[in-house]
């Protein structure tokens, strides 16, 4: 018998791909693509990053030699405005395409990752505000928070990736009939 299941056929072929569900349906699609918010989206993103890699630079200025505290401090205070802004401007883009505001499950794991980024951000400015924290606390706060939105750029550009490969391959399908 366990002859018999060493020799059994694996539950996937080699050959074959696991079939993953496309991230658009062809009407979400034409939704994104006739969007403004999709291009809102498109600027902020690179713009969200060129102010983090900038505050970056600055806490880490700051932490290795105690030099710029309210350079750093402003910065990290930027990069939430621009945190907020995007995340406020995302969820006007998941309404128009998916009809929901948060969460659409195209989306659903990225948002909840969003939702960590957003509390450390948050958690970083009412310790700014409050003194709660003192000065290298709050950049190490800062900091953690940049290492989650790291990660969830991440997340967003390989969605990215993969919505390309899924046009590419309605084409290549269309293209074939």
């Amino acid at each position: 018998m366990l002859e018999q299941a060493v020799r059994a056929e694996p539950a996937t072929a080699p050959d074959r791909q696991p079939v993953r569900r496309a991230l658009y349906t062809p009407a979400q699609r034409a939704r994104r693509d006739a969007s403004v918010w999709t291009l809102v989206q498109g600027l902020l993103a690179p713009l969200q990053f060129l102010v983090f890699l900038v505050s970056l630079a600055l806490v880490i200025r700051f932490l290795t030699t105690g030099q710029g505290e309210q350079a750093a401090a402003a910065s990290v205070l930027v990069k939430t405005l621009t945190l907020y802004t995007i995340m406020v401007t995302g969820c006007i883009w998941e309404k128009v395409v998916f009809d929901r505001w948060l969460f659409a499950p195209a989306f659903y794991w990225e948002d909840m990752f969003s939702m960590l980024v957003l509390a450390l951000h948050t958690a970083y400015v009412l310790a700014w505000y409050t003194g709660s924290l003192g000065s290298h606390q709050q950049m190490w706060l800062a900091l953690a928070a940049y290492a989650a939105y790291v990660i969830n750029a991440a997340q967003f550009i390989w969605k990215l990736r993969m919505a390309r490969l899924d046009h590419a391959a309605s084409l290549a399908a269309g293209a074939a009939t």
